[in-house]
């Protein structure tokens, strides 16, 4: 048994085309969309009437369907082939519906391209996709609390040891917990729920503690890994003693995989899975700090629908805007930590190095290029799953694996003609870096040109060049499409609340919540489905913050739900919002401060360098378009010939001109199927039944 994407039809309809009410025959695919459906199985309804017969590819597939506790006609329609598969429902008086559905390997992949290789699978894998019998295991509460012990069924603890759990819907049950792990998409999924261990559990009748609500949690950090993992945990407490089902996958742990089409898929073949399991899911809440807010809000963009609220906390928006920050660190560290570099009379100190980084810790620089941008970077990083002497080096193996992301996501880049390797939507031509600072008086003109002029780039091994980088085509193009870059345009139908606290210097700064604020309001003409939620918590802005924003977001998305009317959902998030969920503060142990001030004060929104040489805090423009270079835009900064002469020499096309969208900076395209093609294609609207004669 597998499963899939539904959501709530307050909630879904409008992004996935999930089930409608019809007046004649017709037939829903209830556990995802017909063309995205893995595994061999599906969840399936006919509306408009008990039908006479069912046949999936001719077959009779009848005594499948009943009606259900739900008040639908359903079954779970199992002996799907691979490829198109023919469901007919026909009435009594000839009447009747069919659809098509395209079943994929349970594998993978679905819609995200031909899979990575090599790819090394966990120990127990049964073939070269991965998969594995699903296992169980069981915990319980202990009344004395403390966490989660071991829970044998077949030999359980007395009852008096097991504490009990109220639900938000108001159901009391033995605090006891089921989870499942499988392997769907070659790589690992989990998922957890309340459970009455002996009592049935079909999708269309669940164990009465679930609220039919999910949570998903995501793992850290941003990487590329070639080898099956480890699904994050699913020991919500917050979570579960509610009656939500909590899930993961490892494909959305993003240091494990930060490739924002192959997170989606992952999600999706598992939301379909417990759907088809557990039963159809009202709505769905993203949760996790850094990385695992990076994914919430590019998979929420670029597959919208998968989430109806999520709370990312000490968050980034994505990876790739996230990118240029990482190049610019790594150039500005080369030139700013090597005084043999510098001119005569020209002297870096700790107060204007941190003027042109935008961060008054170094250490925040060097902890993201010397972490992210090698890992990242250079192909000759040493990637899980990939050995030595199978690995890139530039000399040694040319023709090795390319550890870096760029290469790990080929299907959404393409490739550079010259040399077969992935194209980077990277570029630092015409960065005037430091060129606030210089306005401000911080630098001087001599630190202003002799820092441009030897800052240099990147070349596509990740190493230091002496030339500017410059983005490759098709990649920058495919990067704003995709949604590697996040441009924020789908994500009005998404309920956002951000959690965050001041960065320490540990590379998770503030005003990464504001660059989505700034592209939802540019791109939607309104931020009003995103909170922010500050506290005085380094990066979790609050000890409850978690916990706390789990309920507010389930009020918020429940109101929603509550909303019958014909308003859009993006509308329904606006005016359904509770009145007590805004942007707050907190003092990091519980209690909410009135007013902002005190995070405002403390809870500082620095800037990136790219900032510093005068892009907006929107921090999504990833290659600039050029103006002249004119010395009265200078002014009153005076320089000597010498060095206007050698400005000239380093933009000769020109400098950033901020006041422009970026070069092949669009909109990102929702739900896109590399299916075969290099840079994807829009899926197109869900399908849906038909009337037969």
């Amino acid at each position: 048994m597998r499963g899939k994407l539904v959501l709530a039809a307050t909630l879904a309809t409008f992004a996935l085309g999930a089930g409608t009410a019809h007046a004649a025959v017709s037939i829903d695919v209830l556990s995802n969309r017909a063309d995205l459906i893995s595994g061999g199985d599906a969840l399936v309804a006919v509306n408009g009437g008990t039908p006479a017969s069912v046949t999936l590819n001719g077959h009779d597939v009848s005594s499948e369907f009943a009606a259900r506790p739900d008040g639908r006609y359903e079954a779970l329609v199992t002996g799907l082939q691979d490829g198109a598969n023919t469901l007919q429902a026909r009435l009594a008086d000839g009447s009747g519906a069919q659809i098509t559905i395209a079943n994929h390997l349970i594998g993978g992949p679905v819609f995200a391209g031909p899979q990575i290789q090599p790819w090394v699978c966990q120990s127990g894998a049964i073939d070269k996709q991965c998969n594995q019998p699903i296992a169980y295991s069981y915990k319980y509460m202990p009344v004395t609390g403390g966490g989660f012990q071991a829970y044998d069924p077949s030999n359980p603890p007395p009852s008096a040891l097991i504490a009990n759990t109220t639900t938000d819907q108001g159901v009391t049950v033995p605090y006891i917990v089921r989870e499942e792990t499988g392997y769907e998409d070659r790589d690992q999924y989990a998922i957890a729920t309340l459970f009455q261990p002996g009592k049935p559990w079909q999708p269309w009748a669940p164990q009465q503690q679930w609220n039919r609500k999910l949570v998903i949690e995501h793992g850290a950090s941003c990487g590329a890994d070639r080898q099956s993992g480890t699904a994050p945990s699913v020991e919500d407490d917050a979570a579960l003693s509610r009656g939500f089902a909590v899930m993961s996958t490892a494909l959305d742990n993003a240091g494990h995989n930060c490739d924002v089409v192959t997170e989606a898929e992952s999600l999706i073949m598992a939301k379909e899975h417990l759907t088809e399991a557990y039963g159809p899911i009202r709505y769905t809440i993203g949760t996790g700090c850094s990385g695992g807010s990076l994914v919430q809000q590019q998979v929420a963009n670029a597959y919208p629908g998968v989430y109806q609220g999520i709370l990312p906390q000490c968050s980034f928006p994505d990876a790739w805007s996230t990118g240029q920050q990482l190049a610019d660190y790594f150039v500005l560290r080369h030139y700013l930590e090597n005084p043999a570099d510098w001119s005569p009379g020209v002297v870096w100190t700790p107060l204007s190095i941190a003027a042109v980084e935008g961060h008054p810790n170094h250490l925040n620089s060097i902890e993201l290029s010397t972490i992210y941008f090698t890992s990242l970077g250079d192909p000759s990083y040493a990637c899980a799953g990939v050995s030595a002497s199978e690995r890139y080096d530039a000399q040694a193996n040319p023709d090795g694996v390319r550890c870096d992301l760029a290469d790990y996501m080929v299907i959404v880049f393409g490739r550079r003609q010259n040399d077969g390797f992935a194209g980077r939507p990277l570029d630092n031509v015409g960065v005037q870096y430091g060129l606030d600072a210089l306005k401000a008086g911080t630098i001087t003109p001599a630190q202003f040109v002799d820092l441009n002029v030897k800052a240099g780039g990147a070349d596509i091994d990740g190493q230091w060049a002496p030339q500017r980088t410059v983005a490759d085509q098709p990649a920058l193009r495919n990067a704003y499409r995709s949604g590697a870059i996040n441009e924020t345009n789908n994500m009005k139908n998404v309920a956002v609340i951000d959690l965050r606290g001041p960065d320490p210097g540990a590379f998770h700064d503030v005003y990464r919540a504001f660059a989505v604020r700034a592209r939802l309001q540019r791109e939607n003409g309104t931020y009003a489905n995103q909170v922010i939620w500050e506290g005085l918590a380094p990066l979790i802005g609050d000890v409850d913050y978690t916990t706390q924003g789990l309920v507010a977001m389930d009020r918020w998305l429940g109101a929603v739900e509550a909303d019958h009317s014909s308003k859009p959902v993006s509308q329904k998030l606006v005016d359904d919002k509770p009145a007590d969920i805004h942007d707050q503060c907190s003092d990091g142990v519980g209690q909410v401060l009135p007013g902002t001030a005190a995070c405002q004060a403390i809870v500082q929104a620095y800037q990136t360098p790219r900032m510093v040489a005068g892009e907006s805090i929107a921090t999504d423009n990833n290659k600039c378009r050029l103006r002249p270079l004119l010395r009265s835009d200078y002014y009153p900064v005076q320089f000597t010939d010498a060095q206007w002469s050698a400005l000239t020499r380093v933009f000769p096309g020109g400098v950033c001109d901020w006041s422009k969208p970026g070069v092949s900076q669009a909109p990102t395209i929702p739900w896109l199927t590399y299916d075969g093609t290099v840079g994807g294609k829009p899926l197109g609207p869900a399908p849906r039944s038909t009337a037969i004669p």
